[in-house]
């Protein structure tokens, strides 16, 4: 069976984009493990995409290193490896369809003086009489209005996007593309069905949905799990400098990420292969007994 084939017979398709400034993290394995877990329990595919959509941050032999890290974890991905720098004219395409809608507008305000203004983008570059010439960014046109969804772990989440955001950005200074818009697009492209991520992007969500809708996307069902933070409340994360995780350690990584998930794996299972305790997930799952918080302290599995 081709993948083609595989993907228009399933029902779920999930996935696990990672950027490439870093190795794997605690936190970012817990992301990548409940979303593993969520699609192979109900029978789905489960890809992998490399965010590489902004060079200057990325780190040279990343990427090599989070794909040899997932496998060491016994998270065995289908399909190829989508990047989204090969993915540049996609991105263009939607973007010439905002704007041919006259969705979208040119904007040259710094951050200090949006600040000055609010913390909220007020729309000031939308009325302009004229476009700024020189290094601007693009951004979206808004509306007032809830946008909703139903969290599969959080329950039900409200935005008014207009109100609470405001005119967002999908094209920026620099000239690079926005995360919101990419992301948007790839998963339209790759048919993702369920995306199973870090509650950390729980707010951006309505902004996805709403250019789902302007661009006649379907929208995927949504799960955002718990923040893994350190102990002084800091989220686990590249930029605040977390240690990667050993792939030498795989097994204990897993099982203490089951824990935080909040997933009951047997005692003895702490001393099998990461596969191993990785089947027995698969087969145990339960996506709600995943805690319904914003956000846990990580924590060795003595404290556990």
């Amino acid at each position: 069976m081709t993948n083609f084939e595989a993907e228009k017979q399933t029902s779920y398709i999930g996935r696990f984009a990672p950027s490439p400034t870093g190795p794997l993290h605690f936190g970012s394995v817990v992301a990548a493990l409940a979303s593993y877990l969520d699609a192979k329990f109900n029978k789905g595919l489960w890809f992998v995409r490399i965010e590489d959509l902004d060079p200057p941050r990325e780190q040279s032999g990343a990427t090599n290193l989070i794909l040899d890290q997932l496998l060491s974890l016994g998270l065995e991905w289908d399909n190829d490896v989508l990047f989204q720098s090969t993915r540049l004219n996609a991105y263009q395409s939607a973007l010439q369809k905002l704007s041919q809608k006259s969705l979208t507008y040119s904007c040259d305000c710094t951050r200090a003086s949006i600040k000055e203004r609010g913390s909220i983008y007020d729309g000031y570059c939308r009325t302009r009489d004229k476009a700024p010439k020189h290094s601007f960014a693009i951004r979206i046109k808004t509306s007032n209005g809830k946008i909703s969804f139903q969290d599969e772990i959080r329950g039900d989440f409200k935005q008014d996007v207009g109100k609470e955001v405001g005119d967002f950005i999908v094209l920026r200074k620099d000239k690079l593309f926005a995360y919101h818009l990419a992301v948007v697009v790839d998963d339209e492209y790759q048919n993702i069905s369920h995306v199973v991520r870090g509650g950390d992007l729980i707010n951006s969500t309505p902004r996805q949905i709403y250019l789902q809708q302007l661009l006649d996307f379907k929208t995927p069902r949504y799960a955002h799990i718990p923040i893994a933070v350190n102990d002084q409340n800091i989220k686990l994360s590249k930029q605040n400098f977390s240690p990667g995780i050993e792939m030498k350690n795989a097994s204990t990584v897993i099982f203490q990420a089951l824990h935080f998930l909040g997933q009951k794996p047997p005692e003895p299972l702490s001393r099998a292969s990461a596969p191993e305790i990785v089947h027995w997930s698969i087969c145990n799952w339960d996506i709600h007994a995943v805690p319904k918080l914003v956000n846990i302290r990580e924590k060795p599995l003595s404290e556990a």
